[in-house]
C-alpha cells in the first residue's frame, strides 16, 4: 500500500528518539533529572482549574470553529496590556488547540503548492513543526541559519534577491527556542516590509513570550503595518497548561477569513469549557510573574555552575531554555550522552537542525530541587 512519500521518508521526531535512550538509562539508574522536552511540571494554576471545572456542562455541543467570544476578547484585551496593540476580537482574533495544531496547519492556507509564489522560509535551529508542516504539503522549503555572531536573528539581506518572489509563509520564532533570543521591533518591520512588498505571509511563534528575565520582549504585533502578520501564541508555557491545549490566533481580518474557513474543516475548535479557563488565565498576569520566578530560580542555580565549568551559556536571557556551547568542541550529541550516562538529559543542538551543531539544550523544567541535584550529579564530569 502507498502512503504520503513525505511522511514516508521523514525521520523519527527526534524527541521520540531520546524517549528511548532515556529509558535504557533510567531502567539502569533508577531514575532521571529531565532537561530535554519542554514540559513544564509546575502546577496549572488553581483558579485555572476551578474555572474550568465550572465551565463543565451537563450537555456538551459541538464548539464553534470562531470560539467563545469572552474568550476572543480576553486574548484581544492581553495583546492591549502586553503589547499597546489593539485587535478587534470579532475579526482578528480565534482561539486556538495550543499554537502546534496551528502552525502546523498554516501551509495549507497560505500556500498553493502548484504555483511558483509556494516557497516556505523557516529557521534553524528551530521548532520542526513548521518545517515538517511544509513537506508534507509539498511546498518549496528554505531554511535560514541562525548564527551566535548575528544573534541568533536571521540575515536577510543573505536570501538571494530573486527568492523574495517565491516566498509564501516566512516562519520567525522569538523569543526563540531553542536559543533564547529575542527580536527587536526593528526586525519585525523590516520582515514585514518585505511581506507587504513580495505579497507574503509572516508567521511568528511567540509562544514563550512571557518567559523572559530581562525587558519584557516584542511582538511582530508592535509593526506599524500587519496585514500580512500572523502572531501565534499559547498558555502552554505561561500559564503551565501545557495538557489544556490552548492557545491564541492573531491576524489581519483577510488572513482570518482564510483560518475561519479552514479550521471547520480540520476539526481543530477548542472545547468551549477549555476557552473559558484560558478566558480566565488570559486575563490573569499575577500567575505569569510567579511562573517567570519560578524559572528565575532554575536559570539562578544552572547558568551560574555552567559558567564556573567553563562552558558558555549562548543564547539570549528568554524563554526557560539554555542554549549551551559544548566544551572545547565535543559533538553535541556525544555530550549529551555524556551526562545522560549520569542520569540528566539535554538535548543535543542538531535535534532542531544542522545549525545546532556544538550545541545542546536545557530546557529548565525540572523542580527547583532536582537543578541543585543535577548540579550535584554533573560537578565532576564538566
Amino acid at each position: 500500500m502507498k502512503f504520503n512519500q513525505a511522511l514516508e521518508r521523514m525521520s523519527t521526531y527526534p524527541f521520540v528518539q531520546l524517549e528511548d535512550a532515556k529509558r535504557k538509562v533510567a531502567d539502569r539508574l533508577g531514575g532521571l533529572i529531565d532537561f530535554g522536552v519542554g514540559d513544564p511540571v509546575e502546577r496549572t494554576p488553581e483558579f485555572i482549574r476551578r474555572a474550568l471545572i465550572e465551565s463543565v456542562t451537563e450537555r456538551s455541543s459541538y464548539p464553534k470553529a470562531a470560539g467563545l467570544p469572552e474568550t476572543r476578547e480576553a486574548i484581544a484585551g492581553w495583546c492591549s496590556r502586553r503589547f499597546g496593540v489593539e485587535v478587534d476580537a470579532d475579526t482578528e482574533v480565534l482561539p486556538s488547540s495550543g499554537s502546534k495544531e496551528a502552525i502546523f496547519s498554516l501551509a495549507q492556507i497560505a500556500v498553493d503548492r502548484s504555483a511558483d509564489k509556494n516557497v516556505v522560509v523557516t529557521t534553524e535551529p528551530g521548532y520542526p513543526i513548521p518545517l515538517r508542516s511544509a513537506e508534507l504539503n509539498g511546498c518549496g522549503l528554505l531554511s535560514v541559519p541562525l548564527r551566535e555572531g548575528h544573534g541568533f536573528i536571521p540575515d536577510l539581506d543573505s536570501i538571494d534577491d530573486g527568492i523574495w518572489k517565491s516566498i509564501a509563509l516566512f516562519w520567525v520564532n522569538y523569543p526563540n527556542n531553542p536559543t533564547g533570543a529575542t527580536a527587536p521591533v526593528a526586525f519585525y518591520g523590516e520582515l514585514a516590509s518585505r511581506a507587504a512588498e513580495h505579497d507574503f505571509l509572516v508567521a511568528s511563534d511567540e509562544a514563550y513570550s512571557e518567559i523572559y528575565f530581562g525587558e519584557p520582549p516584542h511582538s511582530a504585533l508592535e509593526v506599524t503595518d500587519r496585514s500580512n502578520v500572523v502572531v501565534l501564541n499559547t498558555l502552554s508555557k505561561r500559564s503551565a497548561m501545557t495538557g489544556y491545549r490552548s492557545g491564541s490566533i492573531v491576524a489581519d481580518e483577510s488572513v482570518m477569513a482564510m483560518l475561519k474557513r479552514y479550521r471547520p474543516l480540520a476539526g481543530t475548535a477548542s472545547p468551549e469549557f477549555i476557552q473559558r479557563a484560558a478566558a480566565a488565565a488570559w486575563r490573569d498576569e499575577a500567575h505569569v510573574e510567579e511562573m517567570r520566578s519560578i524559572y528565575g530560580a532554575k536559570r539562578g542555580v544552572i547558568e551560574p555552575f555552567l559558567r564556573r565549568k567553563g562552558l558558555r551559556v549562548a543564547g539570549g536571557d528568554a524563554t526557560f531554555y539554555l542554549w549551551v556551547a559544548t566544551p572545547q568542541g565535543e559533538p553535541e550529541d556525544a555530550f549529551a550522552l555524556r551526562l545522560l550516562q549520569r542520569g540528566v538529559v539535554v538535548a543535543p543542538g542538531t535535534f532542531f537542525g544542522d545549525a545546532g551543531r556544538g550545541y545542546v539544550r536545557m530546557a529548565l523544567v525540572p523542580t527547583l530541587e532536582q537543578c541543585r541535584k543535577a548540579v550535584d550529579l554533573l560537578d565532576d564530569i564538566i
